[in-house]
């Protein structure tokens, strides 16, 4: 009996120590799980008003590791994997929300030798260039030990700083950092449990996060931007722009036609300012054409207003409320 009793006591000890040992694997709360962020996108796009949406250019820079993590005195500019991952997340977040015009820089030399090859092409211009760098990422390892049991924790931060450029006059205009974290964590009981290993998703986990908590506010900079386009040909009342539906544009649509003001270099302050530019004319949309975004119009009619034929290269289109401000 008393053998029978002390076996009876060490196998209750060995369920309450299971019982203290276990563990989850949580995830960070700033680490969203997968395919979330395109639950949320859709639930938000069908919950959200119908409004115009004006796309404009943008072009993603290749971003730096500018943290202590992967470099060694070999790597170069071509070997840094943690900067390319990053601006590949951007690019593909901003790709999804289909509200840009998003153009390829970071791999531009390789489409002009494809655009070489398929007899000719050449890269269009970006109104903003967004550039950026991964200033902080590590790992750690922690944990803890007892009597037959032990758990293992490993976590994995990263901190990104992303700015937008203006191209005309090369002023950073927003700058934002975002961070987040991604965690697991494992744990054994007399030799039972789960075992981990080293993760190494945990690092892509954890730029994910932290390219997602500064997103929202990059986006929101960016459709905060007036919208502009030119002006591709007269024929007689037609008036032939770039931009149609794939744009917002669409049957109706009233458009303001400006010309452009002088430029002049501040000697205040070294920059090059540009002056007011004065509204010429007004026209209607009547309607789109293209079959993509790098191929589509829009024809409009002039409600108010004349085009001068000689202040063409001067003239441009925008948004009434926007004023046509860059």
């Amino acid at each position: 009996m008393p053998g029978s009793l002390s076996i009876k006591l060490l196998a209750l000890g060995l369920v309450a120590a299971a019982g203290c040992a276990t563990v989850s694997t949580p995830q960070s709360a700033r680490e969203a799980p997968a395919g979330r962020e395109q639950q949320v996108a859709a639930q938000t796009a069908t919950q959200a008003p119908v409004r115009h949406r004006y796309k404009t250019r943008i072009a993603v820079a290749r971003f730096t590791n500018e943290s202590n993590y992967g470099r060694a005195l070999l790597n170069d500019q071509d070997l840094d994997r943690l900067g390319k991952q990053a601006s590949d997340m951007l690019m593909s977040r901003l790709v999804l929300s289909n509200n840009f015009l998003v153009l390829e820089r970071p791999d531009a030399a390789k489409v002009e030798r494809e655009q070489t090859v398929a007899g000719g092409g050449s890269l269009v211009g970006a109104d903003t260039v967004i550039a950026g760098s991964v200033t902080e990422f590590g790992r750690s390892v922690g944990g803890k030990s007892g009597f037959l049991s032990s758990t293992k924790l490993q976590v994995a931060k990263a901190k990104v700083d992303i700015r937008l450029v203006d191209v005309r006059s090369g002023l950073a205009y927003f700058s934002g950092t975002g961070a987040g974290e991604a965690s697991t964590e494992s744990g054994e009981v007399a030799g039972f449990g789960s075992h981990s290993e080293y993760d190494s998703t945990l690092n892509d986990r954890a730029i994910g996060a932290a390219i997602s908590d500064v997103v929202d506010r990059l986006v929101q900079k960016l459709e905060g931007r007036p919208w502009r386009t030119d002006i591709l040909e007269v024929r007689g009342p037609q008036v032939f722009i770039s931009g149609g539906q794939r744009q917002g544009l669409k049957a109706g649509d009233t458009l303001a036609v400006l010309e452009a003001g002088t430029t002049t270099r501040s000697k205040q302050s070294g920059f090059e300012v540009t002056l007011p530019p004065r509204q010429v004319a007004t026209v209607r949309v009547a309607s789109v054409f293209g079959d993509s975004e790098t191929n589509e119009g829009s024809i409009c009619e002039v409600t108010s207003g004349a085009l001068d034929a000689a202040a063409l290269p001067r003239l441009y289109v925008a948004e009434p409320s926007s004023g046509g401000a860059q």
